[in-house]
């Protein structure tokens, strides 16, 4: 894990060879925020798309051309090296890390001890400048904690409004603001999230984790695995049930 550092600071020739000799062995190698330009600096994000804060997204690229950066995502990887943006960045990234190592599960208990909203997706734009977060006292954090609680129901974007006093179209504004995405998307993420709890937890049968979860079928469940995770239910069950 290489830290934020300032980038006017000279990289240690000591740091470019441990991370040289690290990646020689296929050790994983995540930055936060500006920690990319240590990793550039090394050599090892040439020809990668990576990302880094926003703000120092245009110094990256200018001194390394051969670095790929783009300055939308939250985080970037392909499994053995990540890159994330600001300092909150790199804990979705962790967090996505833990998720990918040991499951939805172990995720959340990881979340909720670091007092931690659920990541957010790597693909998630940057916000520039990063807007608001929905606070305890806030009407949108009410209806985010009742969408969480009713994740499995028929739930329409107008029953959502109307939870929150809203207008579909005051709604879709505030989400955007706040979460960065639509209601009926995070939704859907906390569908998926809820599934992957069953699966992991739970031996029931996959239309049932499917019902359960708000799903509706079990083909609508594979889809959405298939589309979000690159698996399909069955597969993550056995990839992420604890073996006695």
């Amino acid at each position: 894990m290489v830290p934020g550092v300032t980038t006017t600071s000279p990289i240690p020739d000591t740091v470019v060879a441990l991370l040289r000799e690290a990646a020689s062995r296929g050790v994983r190698i995540v930055s936060i925020c500006t920690g990319a330009f240590v990793l550039a600096a090394a050599g090892l994000l040439s020809g990668r798309h990576v990302t880094t804060h926003w703000a120092a997204a245009r110094e990256l690229a200018h001194r390394h051309p051969d670095v790929h950066v783009d300055a939308r995502p939250l985080y970037l990887g392909d499994g053995h090296l990540f890159t994330s943006a600001g300092v909150a960045a790199g804990l979705d990234l962790c967090l996505h890390l833990v998720n990918r190592d040991f499951g939805a599960v172990a995720a959340v208990a990881a979340s909720r001890a670091t007092v931690m909203a659920a990541s957010r997706d790597g693909g998630q734009a940057q916000f520039i400048p990063q807007p608001p977060t929905p606070t305890a006292d806030s009407g949108l954090a009410a209806t985010l904690e009742w969408l969480r609680e009713h994740a499995a129901e028929p739930l329409t974007l107008a029953d959502i409004a109307r939870h929150a006093s809203l207008s579909v179209r005051t709604l879709s504004r505030r989400f955007r603001e706040q979460t960065g995405t639509t209601p009926l998307a995070w939704l859907s993420h906390q569908r998926l999230l809820l599934a992957r709890h069953l699966l992991e937890t739970t031996d029931l049968p996959i239309p049932t984790v499917a019902d359960r979860s708000g799903h509706g079928s079990a083909g609508a469940l594979r889809a959405h695995f298939d589309r979000e995770l690159r698996t399909s239910p069955h597969r993550y069950r056995e990839s992420f049930r604890p073996r006695h």
